[in-house]
Formats: C-alpha cells, sequence, structure tokens
C-alpha cells in the first residue's frame, strides 16, 4: 500500500515537472512541437558541423544532403529565440558558411553548364 502512494506521489510529480516546463517554454513564445524539432536540429547540427571542415571533399550526392539537412537545420533555428542557442552559434556560423559556399559552388558549375 505505501508503495503504490509513493508511486503515485512520484507521478504526480513527474507530471507537474513536464507540465510547468511546457508552460515555460509557451511563455518564452515557443511551441513545444518547435522546441522537439529544434532538439533534433542540435543533435544534426553537430553532425552537419563535421561534415562542413571537409565540405570540398564531398562528392556532388553528399552535397545535396547536406545541403537539404542543412536547411532542415537552419528551419527549426529559425523558430527559437537566439538566446537559446547562442552557445551553438559558432557551429551554425560555419555550417551556414558551408551552405553557403557549397550553393555558389553548385551555382557555377550550373551557369557554366548552361553556357556550353
Amino acid at each position: 500500500m505505501e508503495i503504490a502512494i509513493i508511486i503515485y506521489i512520484l507521478i504526480f510529480i513527474i507530471f507537474g515537472l513536464v507540465a510547468y516546463s511546457i508552460m515555460q517554454l509557451r511563455m518564452a513564445g515557443i511551441k513545444v512541437k518547435d522546441f522537439w524539432s529544434f532538439i533534433q536540429a542540435n543533435q544534426m547540427l553537430d553532425k552537419l558541423y563535421a561534415f562542413s571542415k571537409n565540405c570540398e571533399k564531398l562528392s556532388a550526392q553528399e552535397q545535396i544532403v547536406f545541403l537539404s539537412e542543412a536547411e532542415k537545420v537552419f528551419e527549426a533555428f529559425d523558430k527559437i529565440p537566439d538566446m537559446v542557442w547562442e552557445e551553438e552559434y559558432r557551429k551554425y556560423s560555419q555550417v551556414l558558411d558551408a551552405y553557403k559556399d557549397i550553393r555558389v559552388d553548385r551555382w557555377n558549375k550550373e551557369k557554366v553548364g548552361n553556357k556550353k
């Protein structure tokens, strides 16, 4: 009987903490779905950061995958206030620079290919 009461109290505390977290997110103007996307995008940012260090060595197929994944990360980060992810700004900036370099390189290749 005592164990059941302890379990109910723990479950109540857990639900209370979850509700409090959701309330804090909403007060900050963040939707729960957007915050969850941000958490997943933050994990992807770490992987893209590793790829961005050697983006010149990526094949055309890998560049396309990099571009599409980077766009998803940028979209998720745009929905979250900057102060939440300011610690990740260096990684974000390097991935953004690699994204821009790849886009410009691919655009130049297409432009040269169209002139022929």
